[in-house]
């Protein structure tokens, strides 16, 4: 079988490949009456675009999203939101040796082994094209949580990481690497130009912090709103790993050193103390903001040679043409907002249907 869909209440199934005529998403499960136009989706579309600055693929394609089904005048029916985006700067002759020999790091391989066929074109389905329909998608899943406030930001690239005392929010949106660090953002403009030159690629970590999520939301065990993310953050492409508050960091605390203490609040909520578990207790948002991270590997289409087999399993070499993002971390940020705004409003609702507020 092939898993195409992600959510329990409000879900979201996408569709369409790196090199077809059109890709996006269909949404199901949402409230009616929710203000939403195609002017609400863009902005979060333009974020995640191509060819916007010379550190990403030099692929134009303007992604311009047009609503299908499921608003009208201006507010959704709660009938199933189809969004589209059309491929308009696809260049499929740049992927004939692909169609050939197998990209090492690449998803050729392990298609071919699971259907017997495959679109090489760009990578088809397990291209990073196929995340612009979820950064459409969790445009909609904002309509739906309107209480919570989602950010995501690289923290590292090609090794080098931000100074956390130099952290400026106000800079993400300035630098083209989602960057809170102006300085870390100046050097990582080497690090990508180098990158791009010797014909190779880098890693990044992206990190993401919701904030206003109600205490309550996310439910044990099965549906654990930390599990969710996990789940939701490792589907997105070349994402090797995710850290939820301390993380691994965690394993290397003491029991006291790791606790979030808890004090007296004016409201009869707690002030927490610390944030070693990123917001989520039990599978279950403790009212703290989530915190999580992750990281990405370098892009696998490269142009340094490296060894392979073809599809009759002869020794070959392969070089990937074509344009590609050299960090394909830099896009990712609204990928990963994207995602966790599509855990949230499907925790949300899910929380309503179970506690009826």
């Amino acid at each position: 079988m092939s898993f195409n869909s992600f959510g329990r209440v409000f879900r979201f199934t996408t569709w369409g490949e790196s090199h077809g005529p059109a890709l996006g998403a269909v949404v199901d499960g949402c409230p009616p009456g929710l203000p939403l136009t195609e002017a609400d989706i863009q902005p979060w579309l333009d974020k995640r675009r191509p060819g916007t600055s010379r550190f990403t693929t030099q692929r134009q394609e303007p992604d311009q999203v047009r609503i299908l089904s499921g608003v009208f005048e201006g507010r959704t029916t709660g009938t199933p939101i189809s969004l589209m985006i059309e491929n308009v700067d696809q260049r499929s002759k740049d992927y004939s040796e692909v169609a050939a020999a197998y990209r090492p790091g690449h998803a050729d391989y392990a298609y071919d082994a699971k259907y017997g066929f495959r679109d090489y074109r760009g990578g088809g389905r397990s291209s990073a094209r196929e995340t612009a329909a979820r950064v459409a998608a969790g445009a909609v899943a904002r309509a739906v949580i309107p209480e919570v406030r989602i950010r995501a930001y690289l923290v590292e690239l090609g090794g080098d990481a931000i100074d956390r005392t130099a952290f400026d929010d106000a800079q993400i949106d300035t630098n083209p690497f989602f960057c809170p660090d102006a300085a870390a953002a100046q050097r990582w403009e080497g690090i990508v130009d180098n990158a791009r030159k010797s014909g190779s690629s880098v890693g990044a970590i992206v990190e993401c912090v919701a904030e206003g999520v109600p205490a309550g939301w996310g439910a044990p065990l099965y549906a654990k709103l930390d599990s969710e993310l996990a789940s939701a953050m490792m589907s997105i492409n070349a994402v090797k790993g995710v850290e939820i508050g301390d993380g691994f960091d965690a394993a290397r605390l003491s029991g006291e050193q790791n606790a979030d203490p808890m004090r007296p609040g004016n409201d009869g909520r707690p002030i927490f103390l610390a944030n070693h578990a990123g917001g989520i207790a039990g599978g279950i948002a403790t009212g703290q903001p989530i915190v999580l991270r992750v990281a990405l590997k370098p892009t696998s289409s490269i142009l340094t040679p490296v060894e392979t087999i073809d599809r009759e399993g002869q020794a070959a070499e392969i070089r990937t043409k074509g344009r590609h993002d050299p960090c394909v971390g830099i896009r990712a940020a609204p990928v990963v907002e994207a995602m966790m705004a599509l855990v949230l409003a499907d925790q949300k609702l899910l929380h309503c249907a179970q506690i009826g507020v």
